[in-house]
């Protein structure tokens, strides 16, 4: 009996770990740009209807997949108009943050967002994206030279300080002003506010990379759609180590730089920007994204008639021999036929021809 009670406490913590999605997801519209219905609470949403809601919001169709009452939710989420599309999403997901406290949704960074809870169908979703159509960036590269300087660089963006530790690098003393008056003090000797401190640094560092990358491409003829996706431990990483106190204060400080990471990606695209911020409640920061970026091929209406049925890559090989060949033949009538006019006018008889010049009278 006992060896079953531990089974059965072993297959609870599997589930747990690999963790089928619950927690709460946020969309967040720009401050002067309305991509999105008034603020409302909308119907809970699986992972896949989320990830149809980003691929919408990067101006392509939702996958074929999608029901009718996936459908309805994303309505009720979108505006109706297809060409009210941003072509721009920033998708963050914060591993352990639902499981914090009722206090998160009164942060002014989710004043005007619409939250939707998620549903525990999956633990995966992949946002179908046409390859080459999108410009992807990942928030979750590392950098694997941070020196003291970068951190105290971005300590001062925020409006706080960094004391760095003259025995050791990346050890020091950083401190962070919240809306309130208070500071948050992170020791970056311990490991857990280290790994905090260096992933909010990566998070400013990838959308900094972002800002470059459509600064960039605006310059284009073609612009693509931009993504900017990925997800953040560190809060997990705290609530592990400290509790929820000390991870309700690291919550605090990730939500004051996402409202100036957010503004400033507003400010690089105009306002054609819209934010998805994932609060996923599984315990586990290094749990695998809920969602994923995956390449759907969407041709042109004219490739599509092309290789209709499943066509082979032999059978469009002799489609194209044929176009060739009846390009080809169709120029060489037209050279033969513009020769032989130029050789006829050049050696046409010089007489008049009497049934032009003659006085006919016709009766």
């Amino acid at each position: 009996m006992q060896a079953f009670y531990v089974f059965l406490v072993s297959l609870l913590l599997t589930f747990n770990f690999r963790g089928e999605a619950t927690g709460s997801v946020f969309f967040i519209d720009g401050s002067n740009t309305q991509f999105l219905r008034p603020r409302s609470e909308a119907l809970p949403m699986s992972l896949s209807e989320i990830s149809a809601a980003v691929s919408a919001l990067l101006g392509f169709a939702p996958p074929a997949t999608l029901t009718a009452d996936g459908s309805s939710k994303l309505n009720k989420i979108l505006k109706p108009n297809p060409f009210e599309r941003p072509h721009a999403a920033f998708v963050l997901e914060i591993a352990g943050a639902d499981a914090l406290p009722e206090t998160y949704p009164s942060h002014s960074f989710f004043g005007n967002a619409i939250r939707s809870s998620i549903n525990s169908d999956s633990y995966k979703a992949d946002i179908e994206l046409p390859e080459s159509e999108v410009a992807v960036v990942s928030i979750n590269e590392h950098s694997s030279d941070v020196t003291d300087k970068d951190i105290n660089d971005f300590a001062s963006w925020l409006g706080g300080s960094y004391v760095a530790d003259s025995a050791e690098p990346l050890t020091g003393l950083l401190s962070i002003p919240l809306v309130g008056g208070a500071n948050v003090e992170f020791h970056l000797e311990k490991e857990a506010e280290r790994k905090f401190a260096l992933n909010l640094l990566d998070l400013y560092q990838n959308v900094r990379q972002a800002v470059n990358l459509h600064e960039n491409l605006s310059h284009g003829i073609e612009r693509p759609a931009e993504l900017t996706f990925g997800r953040f431990g560190g809060i997990d990483a705290l609530s592990k180590e400290y509790g929820q106190g000390m991870a309700k204060q690291g919550m605090d400080v990730l939500l004051a730089t996402l409202s100036k990471l957010f503004d400033l990606l507003e400010t690089s695209h105009k306002g054609q920007i819209v934010g998805v911020i994932v609060l996923d409640e599984r315990v586990n920061q290094d749990s695998a994204n809920l969602l994923t970026v995956g390449s759907s091929s969407r041709s042109s209406a004219r490739s599509m008639a092309e290789v209709e049925g499943g066509a082979s890559p032999i059978i469009i090989a002799q489609v194209l021999l044929v176009r060739l060949t009846l390009a080809w033949l169709t120029g060489i009538i037209l050279l033969i036929a513009t020769i032989l006019g130029v050789y006829f006018l050049m050696y046409m008889p010089l007489t008049k021809d009497t049934l032009l010049y003659s006085n006919v009278k016709l009766d």
